[in-house]
């Protein structure tokens, strides 16, 4: 039995190390290492993902599939509600790096199934809904940004592109700004404002290049 991190790195910040880093910060041993690097989570389902599709030849009963969230699995709702049944009918184990959340089939009381599918099907919904609004508020951000030229770029953000998604990913979840600055390492007021104006954030980052 062995512990398999998969990553899709698919931004200039979101390094491969920075999510292996976090997860290893988070407790998991890794055994091994699967990525995609520059593949479109957005156009692409797991399975038409070079490393992606090899999880499925590698992964047995008893394994464990770390992944940062659920989003890394699928491209939509769809994709990953059918990717994370797929691997729990195989006796997979999936955890999640945010939340530390696990997913398995080791209960047999329909009931319990019941809750756990609901649950899977949420966060999934979710993941693409938030998804959704990145894409909205980096395109204004990008348009905000040309808008204004690069005669003032305002102060520098504290934060780089990977540190921004994980903190408005936490945030869509419910996640206060308090609970999110201990996991992220930003103020407070930086996270509500993350929150409240992540277009404006968006073009901050654009300004700078980050």
């Amino acid at each position: 039995m062995k512990t398999i991190f998969y990553a899709r790195v698919s931004t200039r910040d979101q390094t491969l190390d920075h999510q292996v880093t976090q997860a290893e910060a988070a407790g998991f041993k890794i055994d091994e290492v699967v990525a995609d690097h520059g593949v479109s989570g957005v156009k692409h389902r797991l399975q038409e993902r070079p490393e992606g599709h090899r999880l499925y030849d590698k992964l047995r009963s008893g394994d464990t599939l770390v992944v940062r969230w659920l989003d890394r699995l699928g491209r939509n709702y769809d994709d990953v509600t059918d990717s994370v049944r797929h691997f729990i009918r195989q006796g997979v184990i999936i955890r999640t790096v945010i939340n530390d959340m696990t997913f398995d089939g080791s209960t047999t009381d329909p009931v319990q199934q019941a809750v756990r599918d609901a649950m899977i099907a949420f966060l999934a919904a979710t993941a693409q809904a938030q998804a959704e609004a990145n894409k909205i508020a980096q395109r204004a951000g990008i348009d905000l940004a040309k808008a204004k030229g690069d005669r003032f770029r305002g102060r520098k953000p504290s934060y780089d592109r990977a540190t921004f998604e994980l903190a408005l990913s936490l945030l869509g979840l419910g996640n206060g700004p308090s609970t999110v600055s201990k996991q992220t390492g930003l103020s407070r007021q930086t996270l509500i404002r993350i929150r409240d104006e992540p277009a404006a954030a968006t073009a901050a980052m654009e300004r700078w290049g980050l």
